[in-house]
């Protein structure tokens, strides 16, 4: 098998390990609310290699989205949030395009195209799709400050962790 399919099984098993059965029992509360839960697991399909075909990445996300569905006993919205992160990722790519491009075999990682791109990347692709599922998960406007709250105190905690996690494993693909 090609050593990047390899790496990425073993990371997307990983990544949704480390949601479902450690991330999911953590929640901070204020008050009455947790506004803090962490969301790792579309950093799946954002470390995917940058010229994975969208279909592709989009089917892949639909599958994560349903396994992590099935432990949080969600009807379909973290699978609907992964295939909206996996559509607008291109979005995303194009948005924040270095001048030189990307490269043929380039790899969203921090040694790939360096820590500030890396940080911007991450911080778009989370921040969308956080704000996209607590929006679908609320499914009303009635709840703008619960969605809100959500998504940036969800996002702060969730970069926190996917970036301890890139510095200490440190992936080149």
């Amino acid at each position: 098998m090609n050593s990047t399919v390899t790496i990425n099984l073993i990371r997307t098993v990983g990544l949704i390990l480390a949601q479902v059965l450690i991330l999911k029992r953590i929640a901070f509360h204020f008050g009455d609310f947790a506004f803090v839960h962490f969301l790792v697991y579309p950093m799946i399909l954002l470390l995917l290699p940058l010229n994975t075909y969208r279909p592709l990445l989009m089917l892949i996300g639909f599958v994560i989205g349903l396994v992590v569905d099935g432990f949080y006993d969600s009807p379909g919205i973290h699978a609907m949030a992964c295939v909206f992160t996996a559509y607008i990722r291109v979005y995303i790519l194009s948005v924040i395009e270095p001048f030189e491009g990307y490269g043929n075999n380039a790899y969203p990682t921090i040694e790939g195209l360096g820590l500030p791109w890396f940080l911007t990347y991450t911080s778009l692709g989370l921040g969308l799709h956080v704000l996209f599922y607590f929006s679908v998960e609320a499914f009303s406007f009635v709840f703008l400050f619960e969605i809100l709250m959500n998504s940036i105190f969800s996002l702060i905690g969730s970069l926190v962790v996917v970036m301890l996690a890139m510095l200490i494993f440190n992936p080149k693909q």
